[in-house]
Parts: C-alpha cells; structure tokens; sequence
C-alpha cells in the first residue's frame, strides 16, 4: 500500500506537476489532431474553396483599407461623417482611374504592345551578340583559363531556355482561370472595401468577444501589434514602390531608354518583394539596354544604382524605418520558403505574413514563459550565481 502511495505521489511530481511535461504532453495532443485532419481532409474542401474565392478581393480590400482608413478617421476628427467621407474617396478614385485611363493606359498600352511585339527580337540579336562572343579571342582565353566546353556550355542554355518556354507556355491555359479570379475580386472590391472602411473598427471587438474574458484583453493587444505591422508595411511599401518607379521612369526618360513606362512600371510593381524584387526589375532593362548599345546599357547601370541608393539611403529608413524589426536574411529565407510553398502569392505575402506570426509566437512565448517553472528556476540560479 506505501509503495503504491510513494508510486503514486511520483507520478503527481514529475508528470502531472511538471509543466515542461505537460507542455509536451499538449503538443503531442495538437500533433494528434492535425493527423486525425489530414486523414479526413476532404471534409474541408467547402471550407477551401470559400477560402480561395474570397482570400484575393479580401486582400485588395484590406490593402484599400490600410491605405484609406488614415484618411477616412482624419475627415471624422473633422466633422465629417464616415460615409459621407468614404463616398467621397470613391468618387476622387474614380475621378482618377478615369483619368488614367484617358492619358497614360494609351501610352503604356502603346509601349508594352511594342515591347511584346519585340522581345523575340531583341532575345534573338541576345542570341547573336553570345554566339559572336562565344567565337571571340576574349571568349577563348576565358575558355583556357577554366577549361570551359563551349558546345556543352552552349547546350546547357538551350535546354535551360527551352524548359523555360515549355513552362511559360503550359502556365497559359491557368491564365484564363486566374484572370477569371482576379476579374470578380475587382468587381467585388468596391463592396467589401465599403462595409470593411463603415465597420471595420467594429470588427475587433466582434472577434474577440467569442472568446473567454480572461483572454479579451491580451487578445485584443496581439491584435493591435499584428494591425500596426500590416500596415505599417503596406503603407510603407507601397509608397516606396511608387517612388521608385517614378524615380527610374524619370531617369529612363533622361537616358533616352525605350519602353521607359512600361519598365518603370514593372520595377515598381516587383520592388513590393523586398530584396529580391530589384533583380527581377532589372532583367528586362538590362536585356533593352543591351540590345539598344553598350552605352545605353552603361547609362542604365548608372541610373538604377543611383535610385537604389536613393531608396535604400533616404527613401526606405524614412518611410519604412525599422517598424518590423526583421533581419534582412530572415526576410530572404521567408520570401524563398514561401515561394516554394505558395508561389507569387506567397512572395509578395511573406513578408508581413511573417511579422503577423512572429508576433502572435512571441506573445504565446512570453505566456508560457510566465507560467512555465522552467525560466524562473533559471532566474534562481542566475541569482545565486
């Protein structure tokens, strides 16, 4: 009977009243349900495709918001009513759509219908000027110095081109289905971007009130930390990609390089991708520059690394500051991941998908940290050390 008495009173010691154990414990519990899911996966499909209708027009919707909500509050300190002040900023936004579409869509339709017309073109003078460089005196002393192949060399870019254009021309009969998707998220946009501007102060408070008490109040702090990085890093980028490509357009435009819109713009559509977007921008530059002549592609190298250092000196620390806190090899190693796993989707989402989780994992951290005996045995001995 004591033994049975001492067996019990250490099981209550090191399993029931051990919390590292019992987080352990929780853990497996939540592995245990996530394969129970994965095995009746199918009962979520409703639930996915919801998901997948509404997650684009509610993400252009919540950019409108972050964009426009600064605005809408500023005009109610002043008096005027919310809706009066959103119609408002819907009819100032139609007034200025129509005039896009009235002077710059004939330019920049002009443009990019040249620029398609003639990229083959310019790939095949690319092609040329390689095959002359490949028969260069300068090409074979390269080829001495690292005993290079030039017919395997030359066989690896072609099969590397030709996987490149299988894998374009596949993605073609996606692009009817994906505009398809992003036609109805523009046409839902104004909607759901209306009610989210009326109602979106409510909309925090309605969350939380289906949880207990206790937890309202951190709550409603995560929620206020995730809502001051979002937008922040919406507001911010999408500043600074507009300052770039209005940078480069004008420096485009002084440099007498072709297509100049049509490049600047497709710069300040890919720098919302945080490193890794200046190197995508920069490829059809360099190939118009290039095929232009050698000084026209000196004139751009010049260009871009002037406003880049623009942004990075002035333009990024002012606007963008350090509000995410996030080291910029962190930021490379999410934007890849997430890449990988989602594609563009994931690419432009990472960045404030990834401050959204680093703030709910640090506030469940600091949680357990308060409750869990590990950390203030570590205190204990801290001190009497």
């Amino acid at each position: 009977m004591e033994n049975a008495r001492t067996g019990t009173e250490r099981f209550k010691k090191f399993i029931l009243n051990n919390k590292f154990v019992l987080f352990l414990l929780v853990l497996l519990l939540v592995g245990l349900n996530i394969m129970v899911f994965t095995k009746i996966s199918y009962i979520f499909t409703p639930l996915t495709v919801l998901i997948k209708t509404i997650l684009l027009p509610v993400i252009l919707a919540g950019i409108g918001y972050y964009l426009l909500n600064p605005i809408v509050d500023y005009l109610e300190r002043k008096g005027v009513k919310r809706v009066f002040s959103i119609i408002g900023l819907f009819l100032l936004g139609i007034g200025l759509i129509t005039i896009l579409l009235v002077t710059v869509i004939p330019i920049l339709n002009g443009q990019a219908v040249s620029f398609v017309h003639n990229f083959p073109k310019y790939g095949e003078q690319l092609r040329e000027n390689f095959e002359d460089f490949m028969g260069s005196s300068s090409f074979l002393q390269i080829q001495e110095w690292f005993n290079l192949n030039p017919a395997k060399l030359t066989g690896n870019i072609t099969e590397q081109a030709t996987s490149l254009l299988n894998k374009t021309l596949s993605s073609l009969g996606s692009f009817v289905g994906a505009f398809k998707e992003v036609l109805l998220a523009v046409l839902t946009l104004p909607f759901i971007l209306f009610y989210l501007l009326k109602d979106g102060k409510q909309l925090p408070q309605a969350i939380v009130s289906f949880l207990p008490n206790k937890l309202q109040p951190q709550t409603k702090r995560i929620m206020a930390e995730m809502n001051g990085q979002i937008s922040s890093y919406i507001r911010g980028q999408i500043i600074v990609s507009f300052c770039i490509g209005l940078l480069l357009y004008v420096g485009y435009l002084v440099i007498g390089l072709e297509y100049s819109l049509v490049l600047a713009l497709v710069a300040a559509c890919t720098s919302v991708i945080p490193y890794l977007g200046p190197a995508i921008a920069i490829s059809p530059a360099l190939i118009v520059a290039l095929v232009t002549s050698p000084v026209m592609l000196l004139k751009m190298i010049v260009i871009w690394t002037i406003v880049q250092f623009i942004e990075g000196k002035f333009i990024s620390p002012q606007i963008m500051g350090k509000s995410l806190q996030i080291h910029p090899i962190t930021i490379i190693f999410v934007i890849l991941t997430a890449g990988n796993l989602f594609g563009l989707a994931g690419i432009v989402l990472a960045v404030p998908g990834y401050a959204v989780l680093k703030v709910v994992i640090i506030h469940l951290f600091e949680w357990f940290k308060n409750r869990s005996s590990i950390y203030k045995e570590e205190e204990g001995l801290e001190k009497t050390l």
